[in-house]
């Protein structure tokens, strides 16, 4: 049965709305079918939707349900800090220091610190470089050189992403990429700023979409995948401060500490939309 639900867009990895990434965020979603949350996902437009409740989980504070168009997610990084911040602004009451959130890839940590809230990057479900066909395959779909490829791997922690590190950051934001060429993948690039940029590196994320190629504004999974690649691969150091979405007009950033076996994946989150959902 239709009813009334708390309703909140959040725009996440911004301290000031409109320039993030956004993500519809449904509270108390109890009785909703799987299929209506998926329609409403493709309604909204956005590249995710969430879906808060109680969690099953002893440890957890709530479980989240993640949907982008076309499937559902077992983890995505800018819905989990949206999700948390909505949750939080809702009344929510973590029982510990952090916030644990449950989802399709378990129990993930959130911390606190100020307005920032930062994940903790779940485990890789699969790493190592890219086969040479895989590399070929996001070389061409980029229109770059190989030669322009300083180091590649596979970043996925549930979004399949295959990354590449470029020879610059410039290299990064002039990249355009062949829609006709992406082939189903997801694609990440990286490149590192030089000194007094006031970021570490440039990140960009390319997908399929509803509509054809996809580009995000901010990606907290890839991020959290670079984070755990290129710190322990010497790239990076233990704190850095990435952009993303300055290509397209946003102004993200994520900023990752590496702490002992974590390395967490944060920023701010601003509501911009706050009401009722008829689902």
């Amino acid at each position: 049965m239709t009813r009334s639900r708390p309703f909140r867009q959040v725009d996440v990895f911004t301290d000031e709305a409109l320039l993030g990434n956004p993500v519809a965020v449904v509270l108390d979603p109890e009785d909703v079918p799987t299929d209506r949350m998926q329609s409403f996902t493709e309604w909204t437009n956005l590249s995710e939707a969430t879906f808060v409740g109680p969690p099953s989980h002893p440890d957890a504070d709530y479980a989240v349900r993640i949907f982008c168009p076309g499937r559902e997610l077992p983890f995505a990084g800018h819905p989990t800090l949206g999700s948390a911040h909505a949750w939080l602004e809702s009344g929510g009451v973590p029982k510990g220091p952090e916030i644990v959130q449950e989802c399709g890839a378990g129990l993930v940590r959130i911390r606190r610190d100020g307005d920032v809230l930062s994940f903790a990057a779940p485990a890789l479900q699969r790493s190592g470089p890219l086969s040479d066909g895989e590399l070929a395959a996001a070389v061409r779909f980029l229109g770059i050189s190989p030669d322009d490829v300083v180091a590649h791997s596979w970043c996925d922690n549930g979004p399949g992403w295959r990354g590449l590190l470029l020879r610059s950051a410039q290299l990064v934001l002039d990249v355009v990429p062949d829609p006709a060429a992406l082939d189903g993948m997801d694609v990440g690039v990286v490149g590192l700023h030089g000194p007094g940029a006031g970021t570490d590196v440039e990140i960009r994320t390319f997908f399929p979409g509803t509509n054809g190629l996809t580009e995000d504004p901010v990606t907290g999974s890839f991020n959290a995948a670079v984070g755990q690649w290129l710190i322990a691969a010497g790239h990076l150091p233990d704190r850095y401060v990435a952009a993303q979405g300055t290509a397209i007009g946003r102004r993200g950033r994520i900023r990752i500490e590496r702490s002992g076996d974590d390395v967490w994946v944060g920023g701010s989150c601003v509501t911009v939309l706050e009401g009722r959902a008829l689902l």
